[in-house]
């Protein structure tokens, strides 16, 4: 997903010390030092401010008594409330549009504080994600009595109505633009296309396109937009065809356009048409980027090809194609996939810094993630330190997600995996998800913890996410055992409204 958006869009187990890791990535983080220093304060003051806010709101069960409840409390009424703060929060709350709307309205009390449009966007996004389609409206219409509405505002309304079966409605928004103070032209006409066609409604994509067309010119993007749609819905012969009425109308191909048929074809495992369209564009002269390696390296590596996969980077090395951090990702992914760690760290160490190319949350990730396949638990962990104190980014749920796999699967279920979900969820303030409530209960019910999997299986619910049925089915088996008898009645009550919804 992350290499197809690149193309679109152009007591804790002990942690290794100092002296006994060879390969900490410490040493390409030196030069952040004194940023660290100088944050610090800040970090922990905020961090602080947001975890009193977050005890305040979680338990709430509307957003009304989510903001009474902060109005009501001394502490957080004695809180600067700053946009970074806010923004942390919503972030926080992606998943619990409550809460999210609970602080919003909280922070909207503040005389002296003004939301930035960021802020506004978050919340809208957070709101059409959970399908509170009504109050993602009214926050719009808020946000357009005090012209905050942007084309950004109306590509997350958009996008949230179509993945909610409407597209209908999205639609309806691009023919009311003047009303939010903004215009049709093909930027906001792109937007449209762009979102119908993401969510797989190319054939109505294109029948609006062309209703449009008198009146609005299309440009490059508009016909690479259609190539994207085509392939996602697997009708390559539509995308080559739009190659054709591109250059019809004056429009050369780019690199970008070439790089989603290679990647349509690399989700095919039709790596002898990759290399024929890589023939094609040099006959064009059009010359294969760093995003083009990166997406046939990957796919090479996910369909197990692992030496064709590291002779694209040996041939990005040799074509004088500057590698950028995504390359690095899949070329440690690669590394990491074939067994050769002492090359993976060899390269986050010294290649990374030597081309100045600075890592990521996703580098640290897959460090993270070859560590635990390999069962290096504490190498996995200070290499998640390092990602606490990096500058380049913070951890975020895939972080954590490989550790908690390991720590269940050696059936750590003592202080490692609590202290590892403390981090997670109140230092770091993040979510969990259906997949790491899945992936926890399951685990905890393995390790005959069926007390704990039960506890957060009721958490699970109080944020309305919805267990899948074999969650149910194990968790019950699992507490029938230790003859939880009140518990496995309300586990086997909510399984019946399961089977007659």
């Amino acid at each position: 997903m992350i290499l197809h958006h690149r193309i679109i869009s152009s007591v804790v187990c002990p942690v290794v010390s100092k002296h006994n890791c060879r390969f900490s990535s410490t040493s390409i983080c030196s030069a952040a030092k004194s940023y660290h220093q100088s944050e610090k304060c800040i970090d922990s003051v905020s961090e602080h401010d947001a975890d009193i806010i977050i005890s305040k709101v979680t338990s709430a069960k509307t957003e009304t008594e989510a903001v009474q409840s902060l109005l009501n409390d001394i502490r957080c009424n004695s809180i600067n409330i700053t946009h970074a703060l806010v923004l942390r929060l919503l972030n926080r709350f992606q998943d619990d549009w409550k809460s999210a709307l609970g602080v919003f309205r909280w922070a909207e009390t503040h005389p002296h504080y003004e939301f930035q449009p960021e802020s506004y966007d978050k919340l809208v996004d957070i709101l059409g994600k959970t399908k509170q389609m009504d109050k993602m409206k009214a926050l719009v219409d808020q946000m357009c009595e005090h012209n905050l509405v942007s084309l950004n505002t109306i590509s997350k309304m958009m996008r949230r109505f179509t993945g909610a079966g409407d597209w209908k409605d999205a639609v309806k928004i691009f023919d009311n633009l003047e009303n939010y103070g903004l215009m049709k032209n093909t930027e906001s006409m792109n937007v449209l296309l762009d979102t119908l066609c993401k969510e797989k409604k190319v054939e109505q994509a294109r029948s609006i396109f062309l209703e449009l067309r008198p009146h609005i010119s299309p440009n490059a993007s508009t016909y690479t937009i259609f190539i994207n749609g085509w392939c996602k819905i697997k009708r390559v012969e539509e995308a080559q065809w739009t190659f054709e009425e591109m250059r019809g109308n004056g429009f050369r191909p780019c690199v970008v356009s070439y790089s989603i048929i290679i990647q349509f074809y690399c989700s095919q495992s039709k790596f002898y048409k990759v290399y024929e369209v890589l023939d094609e564009m040099q006959a064009h002269g059009c010359c294969p980027n760093v995003v083009t390696f990166t997406t046939i390296m990957h796919s090479l590596t996910k369909s197990g090809d692992l030496h064709e996969a590291l002779k694209i980077a040996e041939r990005v090395r040799h074509v004088g194609c500057k590698p950028d951090t995504q390359f690095y990702n899949a070329l440690l992914h690669t590394l990491g996939r074939a067994g050769r760690v002492d090359e993976a760290l060899n390269v986050f160490t010294k290649e990374m810094p030597e081309n100045e190319i600075s890592p990521n949350t996703s580098t640290y990730n897959t460090m993270i993630a070859m560590f635990c396949h390999r069962r290096q638990a504490q190498r996995a962990v200070q290499f998640l330190r390092d990602l606490e104190k990096s500058p380049w980014g913070k951890p975020d749920a895939q972080s954590f997600y490989p550790l908690l796999k390991l720590y269940l699967r050696d059936k750590k279920t003592d202080k490692c995996l609590s202290s590892l979900l403390d981090d997670m969820v109140k230092k770091h303030h993040l979510c969990l998800n259906l997949a790491s409530f899945t992936l926890l209960i399951h685990g905890l019910c393995r390790a005959k913890e069926c007390e704990w999997a039960y506890e957060l299986f009721r958490e699970m619910l109080g944020q309305n996410i919805k267990p899948k049925y074999i969650t149910c089915s194990l968790l019950l088996k699992e507490i029938k055992l230790k003859n939880m008898h009140g518990e496995a009645e309300m586990v086997e009550d909510y399984m019946k409204k399961m089977k007659s919804l």
